[in-house]
């Protein structure tokens, strides 16, 4: 081959051969059919490879498929290349060096094709003072890695560069979702720069605002011109209002406001009446300082904010996060921290929590040739392979190295203290467990608990061949219903994956201090005085336990003994107990006014658990069964219109009931579903709904039709299929006493239709469960892990009931739907504080104010 002009690679590229200029279109010519131009809609993956957390940082840098725009790291480029034959990669290389001043004037060197990846998202400490960072591009033909610089227009053909052009310019495949999706940027307010303020001598007093207008104590609005406190309008901020801010807009033309009681050294939420929408104000420490608030010196609250003059109190912000105390970092296997993505840490304090325990690392980790092996063709959406490369992130030590010595003392020497921890970006896997849930793809803060049954079904809709890591939380509820008038008992079992724990607040062992705290902090709210010393209840578990095997009043009970409505009462055992124990403190409950509110209790949670005493029994000796009759069926006409007209079209859902619901706090699809399925019969029936339905996993899941039509359809939708009848209408049948297999089988002898389905049941009442239609049952059972029947073999490992504390996820904050999480694990006997990025030696494990224990079974 005619070697001729000047030859075409970049220094250090890693071995690969070097083309002179003449030879570049010759040898990309037999690939150029496989060379696309991006599309609108294609995503474009130049930051972070789909099989590890290598970006063009890494030491390998990073290879973008040319054909389906996938990144690989480079031990993971040659997989691709085996299995789908495409050979053209470009690879990106940032390499970042320490700046290094002129002799004269301390000018800085000029930072060359800085524009190269203009979308290229890196850590922060690339754009600092101290470092400069050069971008390197080159096209990679495999298998003889022949490398080809860019840019290099004039020797390439015309298709050649544009898709190389296209793919560096392209943007992240994570800001093309909605607007209220997770990694949406706010702008900066056009007005935040030269904003005006007045010299009025107004100062803000860290609590007991209330609206200038009206007696609103909530969703206040500071304006950043002139001072004034006013309430905010429900449909900016999902809470309730009056509008006054607004109207003080309208009447001054003051453009700038922000919500009270959001303010952190980190921001605030601002709003510009005059953008029409939520905005950044890069000076909001400044505007705030105007008014006496500093901003780096507060913490949001429920009331308020912690003024920098008043002693401060110990909140459970800086016990849980062990603020105050010089932790040391740790490095290693099991030691990587998890990037906050903007209220993303629901998320990574229960994946840290979940691949701490050995089941999860063997199934995922330990398969990880055969999983990325066997991946599909794009391994991005593959639930499988996303868990085993966030398991080997975190568990493999490669992404969690200690600073070298020399780095050590240099920030010594310059007395500064950098962050060393970077830890790895969830990006591509929460995009992929969040896709198409509203909830988990928002921006917002949401339940670690929801997220973990989230998880919990995606596991069990993904099993890899028969082994399936979730079945270690899987276990039986013995469930014990009696008739409190004839005393006669009723027995069933149910699957479940915690154990729900409620807060005892009357065995509380401090009420004196409680009562008198709480009248001090009323008095110090209307005298607009500093908040006293906060007193926290402090709740033995014994009595939350206790709480939790005492029996629960039945609502709406019909006795099948009386054939009429009776009290009863239930009591719920465990029917097995899991190899890992997962219990949920209920410390999030309703006030009158229907209000979200948390329980700021301390609970002295052990780290040796013995729940032995709550195994089930069964059927005692001298208990009598309630009869198997189920109950009449009344179906009312005006109910029964509802059924089949209301329900069938979920466009005609009460939005106004729907947007009552979710101001309480609660997932905007879970109050869709509410008002749905109670036929749009107001906000207070819904209500009721969602205080029924909000412990089951899907509670937060899409509303769903399945098979919704036209005029053929039925109630619910028409047959799927597999002809699998919609669990809602299972539900209502099973409610008035029918079995759930006797439901099915009616259901689907009758296409779905409700109506229908019930003279189908009352026309067979020799109805019998044979074994044909058993087997079909299972096969098509659906994903839904709350309705599955009773398990069998291996899907429950029963054993002891004794076990031992080894991890905890802690949530600060008002409401689950705010706030931060943030997990210690017991690692080689001893707590480890995983605050997301930032892994530490815990000094002072808050295991008293945890939300969600794991507990594991000691072997008896």
């Amino acid at each position: 081959m005619q070697r001729r002009g000047a030859l075409f690679s970049v220094p250090g590229g890693g071995g690969g051969r070097k083309m002179a200029a003449g030879d570049l279109g010759e040898l990309l010519v037999p690939h150029m059919p496989t060379i696309r131009v991006p599309r609108s809609g294609d995503r474009v993956y130049k930051n972070e490879c789909a099989f590890s957390y290598d970006s063009p940082n890494s030491e390998g840098g990073l290879y973008v498929c040319m054909n389906t725009f996938l990144a690989f790291g480079r031990e993971h480029v040659e997989r691709h290349f085996r299995k789908t034959g495409q050979s053209v990669y470009m690879h990106l290389k940032r390499h970042m060096r320490e700046k290094v001043r002129a002799a004269s004037a301390g000018a800085l060197p000029k930072r060359r094709n800085s524009k190269l990846f203009l979308d290229l998202d890196m850590d922060d400490d690339l754009n600092s003072d101290d470092y400069e960072y050069e971008d390197e591009a080159k096209l990679v033909i495999f298998p003889d890695h022949y490398e080809i610089a860019l840019p290099n227009i004039e020797e390439l053909p015309a298709l050649v560069t544009i898709a190389c052009d296209a793919v560096l310019s392209s943007k992240s495949p994570y800001t093309k979702q909605d607007p209220d999706t997770w990694e949406n940027e706010l702008p900066v307010s056009k007005y935040a720069n030269n904003l005006a303020q007045l010299d009025n001598g107004v100062r803000i007093p860290p609590s007991g605002w209330k609206c200038a207008r009206c007696d609103l104590r909530e969703n206040l609005w500071l304006n950043l011109t002139d001072g004034s406190v006013l309430c905010g309008k429900w449909f900016f901020d999902s809470s309730g209002g009056n509008g006054h801010a607004l109207e003080h807009f309208r009447d001054m033309g003051y453009p700038l406001a922000v919500k009270l009681g959001t303010i952190t050294p980190d921001g605030a939420d601002v709003y510009s009446f005059q953008e029409e929408g939520p905005v950044l104000d890069p000076h909001l420490a400044k505007h705030l300082a105007h008014f006496g608030i500093d901003m780096l010196h507060m913490n949001g609250t429920e009331n308020g904010l912690q003024d920098n003059d008043i002693k401060p109190r110990v909140s459970e912000w800086e016990v849980i996060q062990e603020s105050g105390t010089k932790l040391k970092p740790m490095y290693g296997p099991g030691y990587t921290g998890l990037k906050n993505l903007g209220n993303s840490c629901y998320l990574s304090s229960v994946m840290q929590a979940i691949f701490s325990i050995p089941e999860f690392q063997r199934a995922y980790v330990g398969n990880l040739p055969r999983i990325f092996d066997y991946s599909p063709l794009d391994p991005t959406q593959d639930f499988n392979t996303q868990m085993t490369k966030l398991g080997h992130g975190l568990l493999s030590g490669q992404y969690s190295k200690p600073p070298m010595k020399s780095e050590l003392i240099e920030q010594v020497m310059k007395e500064e203290n950098k962050p060393q921890q970077n830890g790895i970006s969830p990006r591509m896997f929460k995009a992929f467990v969040s896709k198409s849930h509203p909830e988990f793809s928002s921006n917002r803060q949401q339940d670690a608990q929801e997220f973990f049954l989230h998880l919990v079904n995606l596991v069990e809709r993904n099993r890899i061949g028969s082994e399936n890591p979730s079945d270690v939380f899987r276990f039986l509820v013995e469930e014990r219903i009696q008739c409190c008038q004839t005393r006669k008992v009723r027995y069933t079992e149910r699957v479940d994956y915690l154990m729900q724990l409620p807060v005892a607040m009357e065995a509380a062992t401090n009420k004196d201090e409680l009562i008198s705290y709480e009248l001090m902090r009323r008095e110090a709210e209307a005298n607009r005085r500093p908040l006293p010393e906060l007193v926290r209840a402090k709740i033995p578990f014994s009595a939350c336990l206790q709480a939790f095997a005492e029996p629960d009043n039945v609502e709406d009970f019909w006795s099948s003994a009386l054939q009429a409505k009776s009290a009863g009462v239930k009591t719920s055992r465990f029917a097995s107990f899991p190899e890992y124990l997962v219990v949920q403190i209920k410390k999030f409950t309703f006030g009158l006014d229907w209000v979200p509110r948390k329980f700021d209790v301390s609970i002295d949670m052990p780290d040796l658990l013995d729940i032995s005493h709550l195994r089930a029994r069964g059927l005692q000796p001298g208990e009598e069964e309630l009869p198997d009759i189920s109950p009449p069926i009344v179906i009312p006409d005006d109910s029964k219109d509802r059924l089949m007209n209301q329900l069938i079209d979920p466009s005609d859902i009460d939005e106004s009931s729907v947007m009552q619901l979710a101001e309480m706090g609660f997932p905007l699809e879970a109050c869709r579903k509410a008002v749905y399925f109670t036929g749009n019969t107001g906000a207070e029936v819904a209500f009721n709904w969602i205080i029924v339905h909000m412990e089951e996993p899907d509670f937060a899941e899409p509303l769903a039709i399945p098979g919704y039509g036209g005029a053929g359809a039925s109630v619910f939708g028409a047959t799927g299929l597999d002809n699998q009848p919609p669990e809602e209408i299972i539900a209502i049948i099973t409610s008035m006493g029918f079995q759930r297999n006797q439901a099915v089988q009616a259901l689907r002898a009758t296409n779905h239709n409700l109506e229908r389905a019930l003279d189908w049941i009352f026309s067979h009442p020799e109805f019998e469960e044979d074994s044909d239609f058993m087997i079909e049952m299972e096969n098509n059972a659906n994903a839904n892990i709350v309705s599955e029947a009773k398990p069998e073999g291996p899907r429950v490992k029963d054993g002891s009931g004794m076990y031992e504390l080894f991890a905890f996820i802690s949530h600060m904050g008002t409401s689950t739907m705010s706030g931060h999480y943030v997990c210690h694990i017991k690692k080689e006997g001893r707590w480890v504080i995983y605050n997301d990025h930032k892994v530490c030696a815990s000094e002072r494990p808050p295991k008293d104010l945890g939300y969600m224990y794991f507990y594991r079974r000691i072997p008896s």
